[in-house]
């Protein structure tokens, strides 16, 4: 096994007083613009959330390791960092505290030999305090040979997080308190030759949506029935049939919203309590290297965060699904 992980707290997490909602989905603003286009050198933000305690849009960073804000004008700041933080990738806000996947693919200024495919941690942040105030390490729970890439996260309403792994075929789950485990292991429909587990997450049901990249598929996992998978078998899926190679998963209206192939988003609907679904609409137009979704205002905003560069851009945006 890998060291034991370890973890800090300055709060602990169980007087978070989580909801079951992900992120703010109702804000107090006024009505967002279709679509926000916003600057930030060479920022490449793989996540994406929003907070209604800050009223802005917060995204990662893959090159920096680092959270910054977006306003509906357009306005981007430095918000959140640590020396350690190597890659933000998914995220979630929850009231006062941000959820971030902290990865290393190799391609962040703070990447070194040891920590590249080495790294799997979900550090907890407080926006008061602008201070990291756990982490917890999950690349400890797999043998040392196992390459590590913590990607997206969900929360439950107790608090309980679960981050996918796109390297190793592995669902971890994190406690409020921060003990983690590995929630459930499937070298078959977890793994892929390329990128696997992608984006996650919580359905009020008690249950787990998790993406396979590589696979094209989306997974069920019942939580209230040992941790049962199901493949949901999508229709009505193009170019390829039953093909949905997932990204960022957002649930709205008890509709998933799924970015898949960085130049679209599909509506996905279900009338079996996810066993089956089927696309009922994509949005393919402004989409550029797009990452991940949040609801918010009771609308899907997906970020376009031109993942797959890692040149000199500046220029990113934030668009509303149509």
């Amino acid at each position: 096994m890998k060291a034991k992980y370890t973890f800090y707290s300055l709060v602990l997490l169980s007087a978070i007083g989580l909801t079951a909602c992900e992120d703010h989905r109702n804000s107090p603003n006024a009505s967002f613009p279709e679509r926000i286009e916003f600057v930030a050198e060479r920022q490449y933000p793989e996540g994406i959330g929003y907070s209604s305690q800050l009223a802005k849009f917060l995204i990662t960073s893959i090159p920096f390791g680092k959270i910054g804000t977006v306003d509906t004008d357009g306005r981007y700041q430095d918000l959140l960092t640590d020396p350690a933080f190597i890659a933000g990738i998914g995220l979630k806000v929850a009231g006062e505290r941000v959820f971030v996947c902290n990865s290393d693919q190799g391609r962040s200024v703070r990447s070194t030999p040891e920590t590249t495919r080495q790294t799997a941690e979900l550090l907890v942040f407080n926006l008061n305090t602008r201070q990291l105030e756990r982490r917890t390490d999950l690349a400890a729970l797999l043998p040392a040979a196992e390459p590590n890439f913590a990607n997206d996260v969900t929360l439950a309403p107790d608090g309980t997080a679960y981050v996918t792994d796109s390297f190793s075929p592995v669902i971890y789950k994190v406690m409020p308190n921060g003990a983690a485990s590995v929630l459930l292991r499937d070298n078959v429909r977890f793994s892929s030759m390329t990128f696997g587990l992608n984006g996650i997450v919580y359905h009020p049901n008690n249950y787990l949506i998790v993406a396979n990249t590589g696979q094209g598929k989306l997974y069920k996992v019942d939580l209230a029935n040992g941790n049962a998978v199901s493949e949901i078998i999508v229709a009505n899926t193009s170019p390829v049939a039953n093909s949905l190679p997932g990204d960022g998963l957002t649930l709205l209206n008890n509709d998933l919203y799924v970015v898949t192939g960085g130049n679209r988003v599909a509506q996905v609907r279900t009338t079996d309590n996810w066993q089956t679904a089927s696309v009922v609409k994509y949005d393919a137009t402004g989409y550029l290297g797009a990452t991940t979704s949040v609801a918010v205002n009771a609308q899907v905003y997906t970020l376009n965060a031109r993942i797959g560069q890692n040149a000199n851009d500046r220029d990113f945006s934030i668009q509303r699904f149509r």
